[in-house]
């Protein structure tokens, strides 16, 4: 069965699609077969692997309430190992769309339950907010990772995503547990960057992994060219960190 793990955290610019990309890439060079599912209006996790929405005929939308034609919409990438299924703007309209339906909740594990034993990992790209699809990610997952920017707001944010995760164990996935906190756009020589890293660790003694993630520009240029940063430069700084993420991620047993 798929580690499935959901990347969420509902502030925006803390490196969450960043993360959901490069550690799917990452994985895949691993040889593990890995699915990278695109749950976000904006599309950048889809569009950041070269699969663009306006390109693709099925996407995540288009089967959320037809989940037996999963496949239509699964894409292949450069990696052998890893697929996407992609996102659009029209998934915006989901939100109000499940408002009413009966089993809100559940529409996204349904499909990703049409997936079956073919993959290793399926990782979830959350948009920046906790309404309806990010629920239905959390309810489809086993595991949640949550990246975190070495700022002092990003510790506030974090402390409502926790509530949510709580509750939605409680209420609609006893099987979900948090995998950890990830520390992204990281600068050792910045004094609060340092201030932060220590309170984190404080916070999430047993939930943080010990791989950094540093500012890098490679990391940054990567998706403009349709590549995870280990396509588009496997020596840098920000692939290697990465990788070392993907290792833990490898490692680690949720609780």
């Amino acid at each position: 069965m798929a580690r499935c793990i959901v990347v969420a955290n509902q502030k925006g610019g803390v490196g969450k699609t960043t993360t959901a990309v490069n550690l799917a890439a990452a994985l895949a060079v691993m040889e593990k077969k890995t699915l990278l599912i695109d749950c976000d209006p904006q599309a950048n996790a889809s569009s950041g692997l070269g699969i663009y929405p306006e390109s693709v005929a099925e996407n995540l939308y288009s089967i959320l309430y037809e989940p037996e034609k999963v496949w239509d919409a699964v894409y292949d990438t450069s990696l052998p190992y890893l697929n996407v299924l992609p996102s659009t703007s029209d998934l915006v309209a989901a939100d109000i769309e499940l408002v009413d339906k009966q089993g809100r909740e559940n529409f996204l594990r349904k499909v990703v339950a049409e997936l079956g034993e073919k993959y290793d990992f399926i990782l979830l790209d959350c948009p920046p907010s906790l309404g309806l699809v990010t629920l239905n990610a959390l309810c489809a997952a086993t595991e949640l990772l949550v990246p975190l920017q070495c700022e002092y707001y990003a510790l506030e944010g974090v402390a409502q995503l926790l509530k949510t995760f709580e509750l939605v164990r409680k209420r609609f996935n006893t099987g979900l547990h948090l995998l950890g906190v990830v520390m992204t756009m990281y600068d050792g020589r910045n004094k609060l960057n340092r201030h932060v890293k220590r309170e984190i660790r404080k916070c999430f003694p047993k939930h943080h992994f010990e791989t950094l993630i540093p500012r890098n520009v490679r990391v940054s240029e990567a998706p403009s060219h349709g590549q995870s940063v280990i396509d588009y430069d496997v020596k840098s700084k920000g692939a290697e960190a990465y990788l070392g993420l993907a290792k833990e991620v490898l490692c680690r047993v949720p609780v």
